[in-house]
């Protein structure tokens, strides 16, 4: 009897050793993600097919706002989150105290300038509204796109942390602040609104479409690259390194091109 004990717990030792030296996976390990749905969870589904072939199941969580998806990675109720570009995640972390880091680069979305009541730039005249989202490096980055056009002047130097109270010169329009979720739904009651890629995207609005469109510059892809994040400590992880490699695969990065359309665009 204590042969055979022995042989058996050395098959199970063997069994564990060779599991942990990288065997294939038979019991699978869930990976919670939270996500915008457009294009974020979209491009999750294509990462769920490979990581099924690996034994791995992507819980996809579908998020309607900003803030959700980042305190709930904080409490532990996601492993991951896939909705937010550096710079907002940043901020984000030192404004509420959180621990997110970025385990990946993915995709950059160009932000848009779209047209509302008035079609053209050409055609806006003073009193015009133009809605902007009101979150954080968001409404930066979207009076930077306005600026860029020649719409507003900024004070100098604000950079990412403009707000709209360091407009310069509003060149007589009226800058509306609305959440960026509800862009798309009121563009129609403004003259022309800068909206978020994602929510453009869930919208049907077409970059290509855009009155104007932020400069693809090296620096601002840089500034606002969406990221996987992670918090801090877990970014070793095995599933989670499963899932950044199935992010950055060739499968991912043929969706993401032959889908979107420019709208969206691989930074791998």
């Amino acid at each position: 009897m204590k042969r055979r004990i022995s042989a058996l717990a050395l098959a199970a030792l063997l069994v564990l050793g060779l599991t942990a030296c990288g065997g294939k996976k038979t019991d699978g390990t869930t990976i919670k993600v939270g996500a915008t749905p457009a294009p974020h969870a979209a491009i999750l589904e294509v990462a769920k097919e490979i990581l099924a072939e690996q034994g791995y199941t992507l819980d996809i969580v579908e998020y309607d706002d900003y803030v959700t998806p980042n305190t709930s990675l904080e409490d532990g109720s996601l492993d991951a989150n896939y909705f937010q570009h550096i710079t907002y995640m940043n901020e984000f972390n030192a404004e509420h105290g959180t621990h997110m880091v970025s385990v990946a680069d993915v995709h950059y979305e160009p932000f848009g300038l779209y047209a509302g009541k008035t079609t053209d730039l050409a055609g806006l005249t003073g009193g015009a509204q133009i809605a902007v989202p009101n979150d954080g490096t968001n409404e930066a980055r979207a009076l930077l796109l306005l600026e860029q056009e020649g719409l507003i002047k900024l004070k100098e130097g604000v950079g990412l942390s403009a707000t709209k109270s360091d407009i310069a010169d509003d060149g007589g329009f009226e800058i509306i602040e609305l959440n960026a979720d509800q862009l798309p739904s009121r563009l129609q009651d403004v003259d022309m609104a800068v909206i978020n890629g994602n929510y453009a995207i869930d919208a049907g609005l077409k970059v290509s479409d855009a009155v104007a469109v932020e400069a693809a510059t090296g620096a601002a892809a840089e500034a606002y690259v969406n990221v996987l994040a992670v918090k801090e400590g877990n970014e070793s992880s095995e599933g989670i390194q499963a899932l950044v490699k199935a992010l950055q695969s060739d499968a991912v990065k043929t969706f993401i091109e032959d889908t979107y359309d420019g709208a969206v665009v691989p930074l791998f």
